[in-house]
Order: structure tokens, then C-alpha cells, then sequence
């Protein structure tokens, strides 16, 4: 990757992680229980990472930083949930229906796990 690349993707990843973050401070305060911002901020992140797929993949033509200031900037920033759920979803398309069910478990369970141990070893440590 040029330094142009580098580029895209900084710009890309601080405008999605600024946008995560204003939809955190107008919706998270509502329901601590369900943080609708960061609810928001994955189903978005995951409905326009389908967007984007589909249409890079259609256009094959275009430089290639316009798809990392999309996808890995600006979906990136915003949330990774959605290079998950593109992942996931590209399994079930191709009919790969043990490898995303393998990577849903992996992917939430691993993630949760990891978040409880991570809390473990800080209270730990603390």
C-alpha cells in the first residue's frame, strides 16, 4: 500500500470512529442496558459494508484507496462489526455454512470471553 492508501484509511477510520462516537453520546445515555448508539453505529457499520462490497465489486475499475477509505477507514472506524458480518455473510453465500457458523462462534464467544477476561485481569491487577 502507496502512501496515498495510508491516506485513505486514516481519514476513513477517524470520520467512522467520530460518527460512532456522536451516535454513543446522543443515544447510549437512553438504555445503558442496550447502548442504542453502539447498536446503531454495527447495524449501520453492517448494512454498508454490504453496500460498499456490492459495489466495489462492480466496479473493479476504481483505484483501490477509494475502497479502503470506505471499508477499511470508514466501516473500520465505525465499527468492526461489520467486517465481521461481511465476512459471515460471504461464508453463507458461498454455501459455507460451517465456516460462518464457526466464525459467529468464535467471533461473539471469543469476543466475550475476552472481555470478561480482560475485566478479570484489570480488577486483578487494580
Amino acid at each position: 500500500m502507496g502512501p496515498l492508501g495510508f491516506v485513505a484509511v486514516g481519514v476513513g477510520a477517524a470520520a467512522g470512529a467520530w460518527l460512532r462516537w456522536g451516535f454513543a453520546v446522543l443515544w447510549n445515555a437512553i438504555n445503558p442496558a442496550l447502548p442504542y448508539g453502539t447498536l446503531a453505529a454495527n447495524l449501520l457499520g453492517g448494512y454498508l459494508v454490504g453496500l460498499a462490497v456490492g459495489f466495489f465489486d462492480t466496479h473493479a475499475g476504481l483505484p483501490p484507496e477509494w475502497r479502503l477509505l470506505a471499508i477499511t477507514g470508514f466501516l473500520g472506524g465505525l465499527t468492526t462489526f461489520s467486517t465481521f458480518s461481511s465476512e459471515v455473510v460471504a461464508n453463507l453465500i458461498a454455501g459455507d455454512y460451517g465456516w460462518a457458523g464457526l466464525h459467529l462462534l468464535l467471533h461473539l464467544g471469543g469476543s466475550l470471553l475476552l472481555t470478561a477476561f480482560g475485566l478479570w485481569t484489570y480488577r486483578l491487577l487494580a
